[in-house]
């Protein structure tokens, strides 16, 4: 039985999977080929770019005009700044995938000869003119996958021996090379061992384009997940398409990732007969946000890194405009996949907006003593006044102690309510957020299920949280918190909606930070909340 998959290239005997060369533009890619161009086709991590350029290469050898290797040069990402050991580690992949791939061993045969020859700074680009001349008629195309993980002077020199050889294009060195990785060769910050910092752009400067392979388009979701329908019977609910879309924005490995969870690691959908509803998906989804998948735990370990910090910090305060953020960080932290630009700077889906904030906070999560029996009324609802309450008093006690233990200590306040939440919520219930650039506010939607049997099939109760630092006088960012909480219950469909202001004036008194009072705005009722 085939499988979704979430580890390493797509194979069509193995895997359900869409055509993967559907996901670039192949035309314009055969273009640069047939001009001799050298280019750059780069795509965040577990998108399927292995799988798109091994197709690739499959598709040119198939057709007769070009001999293409694709060779993985990750393994000479070991030898840091020792260009003898890099290069070599870099000689040996090629050689191996000429072998592989086109049956051609004298490259293989040659290369140890060649590297003691000629040394690191000249045995690639000599290894590629013996390709390459082995078969005249038939121009070769290199692609060098995981380009961007070669360090210092090693990827500096493999650059230069790339950039050397280009003028004896097609008759003595590939006509066409394509790097792959993560990130455009211009982002290629290159520390020599000199000390020196130049950028991949200067090492390459011949670059032609820069292409990124995209996700699925939700054509490719209804596809992907049909081929399972047709192979095993089971069907997907007509209504968890539009869900799936946001969550993942066609994300490849969260596509598939969520549908292997609801398909083969729920007990319920296990069983084939079962459809996977809305429910079912849901599940899902919370017990792969849960799992911390390494797929989710490698997004996390990114927020880590000084560039991204500054992006995802500015997000989650929705304090700064883009003008603000470098126009590099913005572009790195698009190219690890975290953010999209297209008309507004926000995380790239759902479930990395949901992720983010969790696991900035899982540690915190784990040590707030609450639990969610406290907070339920008689008839199962959650006690909004008393749980915020509860937080205003826990926020007085730890607030100081714990923001500094946060990494993200600029949003550390609205981090440390949403622990508080998390905790409680973890009991049934789930939490939407909503944060970009500009908005001045993070968004939370909490639905909480009123019936234990029933879950998320029957009644709900909805409430709208927004969380707002105040920058400006009380007054002014009352009124304007109000009129934006209002505004999204209404996109919401709640009545119960929260105001919660931050205020970080450090020469206030708790006695002044922390208060309560009830305002109306346009009919609708919001309790705001002073901390």
């Amino acid at each position: 039985m085939r499988q979704f998959n979430t580890a390493g290239p797509s194979t069509a005997t193995d895997h359900y999977c869409v055509d993967p060369l559907t996901r670039i533009n192949l035309d314009e890619i055969i273009s640069l080929i047939d001009s001799k161009k050298y280019f750059v086709l780069h795509a965040p991590r577990q998108t399927g770019k292995t799988t798109c350029l091994l197709a690739l290469m499959r598709y040119l050898n198939t057709q007769g005009r070009y001999r293409a290797v694709y060779a993985n040069i990750e393994t000479a990402q070991t030898a840091r700044g020792d260009v003898s050991q890099g290069l070599r580690a870099v000689c040996g992949c090629v050689a191996g995938s000429i072998r592989r791939h086109l049956g051609d061993t004298s490259p293989e045969e040659e290369w140890l000869k060649i590297f003691e020859a000629h040394g690191p700074n000249e045995s690639l680009r000599y290894l590629l003119e013996v390709w390459t001349r082995n078969d005249p008629s038939h121009p070769t195309v290199l692609f060098l996958d995981e380009i961007d993980a070669l360090v210092g002077d090693t990827l500096i020199s493999v650059l230069r021996q790339l950039r050397a050889g280009y003028t004896d294009r097609p008759e003595y060195f590939p006509t066409s090379v394509i790097l792959c990785g993560v990130r455009d060769v211009r982002d290629y910050r290159i520390h020599t061992g000199g000390g020196e910092i130049i950028s991949g752009g200067s090492a390459f400067n011949i670059k032609a384009e820069s292409i990124l392979v995209g996700n699925f388009t939700r054509a490719d979701i209804v596809e992907l997940y049909g081929q399972h329908t047709r192979e095993t019977g089971q069907r997907f609910g007509i209504e968890i398409f539009d869900k799936v879309w946001d969550d993942t924005a066609g994300q490849p490995w969260l596509v598939n990732a969520l549908a292997r969870e609801a398909c083969f690691k729920l007990e319920e959908g296990k069983e084939r007969t079962r459809p996977i509803d809305l429910e079912l998906y849901l599940q899902a989804r919370e017990q792969l946000i849960r799992s911390r998948a390494t797929h989710l735990d490698q997004l996390t370990d990114k927020l880590r890194e000084d560039r991204v910090h500054r992006v995802i910090a500015a997000l989650l305060a929705g304090e700064a405009d883009a003008e603000t953020i470098s126009t590099d960080d913005l572009q790195y932290v698009q190219d690890m996949g975290l953010i999209t630009l297209d008309r507004q700077v926000r995380i790239s889906n759902a479930i990395y907006r949901e992720v983010i904030p969790r696991e900035l906070t899982w540690t915190r999560q784990l040590t707030i003593a609450q639990e969610t029996s406290w907070y339920l009324t008689a008839d199962r609802h959650l006690d909004l006044t008393k749980l915020l309450r509860a937080f205003q008093q826990f926020f007085r006690e730890n607030a100081d102690a714990w923001i500094e233990r946060f990494q993200y200590k600029e949003v550390g306040p609205q981090l440390l309510l949403q622990a508080f939440l998390q905790r409680i919520v973890n009991g049934g219930g789930r939490i939407t957020r909503e944060y970009s650039l500009g908005m001045k506010r993070m968004d939370l939607f909490l639905e909480w299920p009123l019936d234990e049997t029933l879950m998320f099939r029957g009644p709900l109760q909805r409430v709208v949280l927004e969380l707002k630092i105040r920058r400006k006088s009380l007054k002014t960012t009352i009124a304007q918190g109000l009129e934006q909480t209002a505004a999204y219950a209404a996109t919401c469909g709640t009545d119960e909606a929260h105001l919660i202001l931050f205020d970080r004036d450090g020469g206030k008194g708790w006695d002044d930070r922390i208060w309560e009072q009830t305002e109306t705005w346009n009919g609708n009722t919001i309790q705001v909340w002073g901390m």
